[in-house]
């Protein structure tokens, strides 16, 4: 007798009772219908209800030692699919912990002001990457300098652009190590201070300059677009009396104490760089036009509370947070920059005295899409006497159902 696979299952076994998937599916055409949406959200839509579905074929997997067998189905792959972000991050990690130094590492967070939304949602692509530059250039240039620390950290990004109920919060998440390579890689710089990276007041301050500077520059290049909420600052008054009022604002940089070290940077690593705007487990109640999820409000002490939204509203939130297509998320900075990664990183480990990991190719971390086929990583053993499963038979991609 086949059985359906319980890939996908939490941590624990336990599968999530709802599921984004089941979201899309029972609401998804007709949200498609009545709401604008672009290509890219489309595609996520069509992924996320069509992943672990016959629709996207499979394969029979079997016991050789008591006979059971289950059906598993190919997985859609998309970054953005709560049920396909396990093996992406695992892959990920992998590569990342060959890259990691043992020396304290920070973690930063750079957060853009609310008053930006309207114009990112028009310009997703170049704002996103104007952020990543600035929090970089924000961090390297306080690394370089040697009254705080005078050579070249790791950093390591990535990209969150949602709060806990699926509004626009956008924000980068850095890991820096506690410490640098010295401009002429003779010597490793630690921190100067233990537990303490660079002025938080000071960064925010620059880092503001930066994007606005950046953002001024984008406009005259007329890399920069405006409809919608943003229309009024294609007037050149309306714009500069904008930017001011940025300037006036503050801009929030956060920095956490220190990681303990490679042990617990891997660990904080594991939890965010692929997470999505919000996970099955999340989910309370789905049904009779709505969507019940649980959430914490940071404002009243991470109090955990529940949200019920409309299903159309919903799924506007969630796409929302839908990246350009081939935009990456999750980027590196430093010493970890590709172009010169292997030979700063082995100067690195000689100047720390530690040897080199072991080569391991590095895995793609943030695709868009899928390589459906048969699974290459182990398959979860037999549910009724754990023996060993084996792939018996491809089951070849069904056509949807359209009735």
């Amino acid at each position: 007798m086949l059985h359906p696979s319980s890939a996908g299952t939490a941590a624990g076994g336990e599968r999530p009772r709802y599921e984004v998937a089941e979201v899309v599916r029972t609401y998804g055409a007709e949200f498609v219908r009545t709401h604008p949406t672009s290509t890219a959200q489309r595609r996520v839509l069509q992924a996320i209800a069509r992943c672990r579905t016959a629709t996207l074929g499979g394969h029979v997997e079997g016991c050789t030692a008591c006979g059971h067998q289950r059906i598993a189905y190919n997985s859609c792959r998309n970054r953005h699919c709560p049920k396909c972000q396990g093996a992406a991050r695992a892959r990920w990690m992998a590569a990342e912990e060959a890259m990691l130094l043992p020396v304290d590492y920070f973690h930063v967070v750079f957060t853009l002001p609310h008053a930006l939304v309207a114009l990112i949602r028009v310009n997703p692509r170049a704002l996103y990457a104007l952020l990543f530059r600035a929090a970089a250039a924000t961090l390297l240039t306080f690394a370089r300098d040697p009254r705080h620390l005078g050579g070249e950290p790791t950093i390591t990004m990535v990209l969150h652009t949602w709060g806990q109920t699926l509004t626009e919060h956008v924000h980068v998440h850095c890991v820096v190590s506690g410490g640098g390579l010295s401009p002429d890689q003779q010597r490793w710089m630690p921190t100067r201070q233990r537990g303490f990276l660079f002025p938080v007041r000071a960064m925010s301050a620059m880092f503001r300059g930066k994007y606005l500077a950046g953002l001024a520059r984008l406009r005259r290049r007329e890399q920069v677009q405006f409809a919608g909420q943003c229309a009024e600052l294609a007037d050149p008054d309306a714009w500069q009396q904008w930017l001011a009022t940025l300037r006036c604002i503050p801009w929030v940089v956060y920095a956490k104490p220190p990681f303990g070290g490679p042990a617990q940077v891997l660990k904080y690593l594991s939890r965010y760089t692929h997470r999505i705007a919000i996970s099955n487990h999340r989910l309370r109640f789905i049904g009779d036009g709505i969507v019940r999820f649980a959430w914490k409000d940071y404002a009243d002490h991470n109090a955990p509370k529940e949200m019920t939204l409309a299903a159309s509203e919903f799924l506007r939130r969630f796409l929302l947070h839908v990246l350009p297509r081939g935009f990456m998320r999750l980027r590196h900075y430093g010493l970890l920059a590709n172009r010169h990664r292997e030979q700063k990183l082995a100067r690195s480990r000689t100047l720390l005295g530690v040897p080199a990991p072991a080569p391991d190719p590095i895995a793609p971390a943030d695709t868009d899409c899928d390589a459906l086929d048969a699974p290459v990583e182990p398959l979860p053993p037999c549910p009724l006497c754990g023996g060993p499963m084996s792939v018996i038979e491809l089951l070849p991609p069904r056509a949807p159902d359209t009735s």
